[in-house]
């Protein structure tokens, strides 16, 4: 029997990785008063600082709210062996913490470490993204750098901190369209490295508006799938996007991550697939928007109710 238990994330209030970003995101106590008062079980890191880094008083904030930890998202330019090493170091840092964590709450399921591309800096990949093509990829060799550097962070943090490793696909990177996310894990050890699945990412990167194109990742990859990203994709605005040739950040900021049920994604099919396979662990929502933009905790609020509409 699957347990499905749904959580939110700091990108939904408007906290992103990326660098240079104006506005600025609101401060992690709101944010996670407002991700509880909504209906929301646990949460993600965000970027580190954004939250707490000393375990014992991140375990506070979330105790005192009855929230947990899934994990954290942990951007590397893999395609750059020089990268590597700091990736490494960076991401035993965070795992390190999340384990930390995960022991003084006593947690039933381990946080993953999302390790994903260093997404928004390659200028070709940021300006193409849901429109990306093949002379866009990685060349053969750097395909094996990127699939070495991968496992290489993987086997580190599950070695020193006993957390696993999932991959989180992404536009504005270089794994982005189905066949780029096929390849990684055809390419990396499948007990070493998962695969986290975002609906919308994976939506908006095949390039078309396919309701079916998130149910068709579970089938594809159900057996590298160990954690679970909710994100729609506007239809609408990602043809916008398309056709007058918005960036990455531009399509965002137009909001073609848009609230649950307001997208392309065939929500109710892919839980019913969940169901189907004794998914037993958590979704992350997840509504990717700029600091400043719209009204986090009431699209929060609906996004909750949405899922609430379908049973979980």
């Amino acid at each position: 029997m699957s347990k499905i238990r749904i959580a939110n994330a700091p990108c939904s209030w408007g906290s992103l990785e990326f660098e240079g970003l104006e506005g600025q995101a609101i401060p992690y106590g709101q944010m996670l008063d407002e991700l509880k008062e909504t209906g929301y079980g646990g949460t993600e890191l965000g970027d580190w600082g954004y939250m707490p880094t000393e375990p014992g008083q991140l375990h506070t904030e979330l105790a005192n709210r009855g929230l947990v930890m899934l994990g954290a998202f942990v951007p590397v330019a893999l395609k750059d062996a020089d990268a590597h090493q700091a990736g490494i170091a960076e991401s035993l840092k965070i795992a390190s913490l999340l384990a930390d964590v995960a022991e003084k709450g006593g947690y039933d399921q381990l946080p993953f470490l999302a390790l994903a591309d260093d997404n928004g800096t390659d200028a070709v990949r940021t300006k193409n993204a849901g429109r990306t093509n093949h002379e866009m990829s990685l060349s053969d060799e750097q395909w094996k750098v990127f699939a070495r550097g991968a496992e290489d962070i993987a086997r580190a943090v599950k070695s020193q901190t006993g957390l696993r490793t999932v991959f989180h696909h992404h536009c504005g990177g270089f794994i982005e369209r189905p066949d780029e996310v096929a390849r990684l894990l055809e390419m990396t050890d499948s007990d070493l490295l998962g695969l986290v699945l975002d609906t919308g990412h994976y939506t908006y990167g095949c390039g078309k508006n396919d309701p079916k194109a998130a149910l068709d990742a579970f089938e594809l990859f159900a057996e590298r799938i160990w954690y679970v990203h909710f994100k729609d994709c506007q239809p609408q605005i990602a043809d916008s996007a398309r056709d007058e040739g918005w960036d990455y950040f531009e399509a965002v900021r137009r909001g073609v991550f848009c609230e649950l049920g307001q997208g392309c994604v065939d929500f109710p099919a892919v839980l019913s697939w969940l169901r189907q396979h004794d998914y037993d662990g958590w979704i992350v929502v997840e509504q990717d928007v700029l600091p400043g933009m719209g009204s986090p905790k009431e699209s929060a609020r609906r996004n909750r109710e949405y899922l609430w509409a379908h049973g979980v």
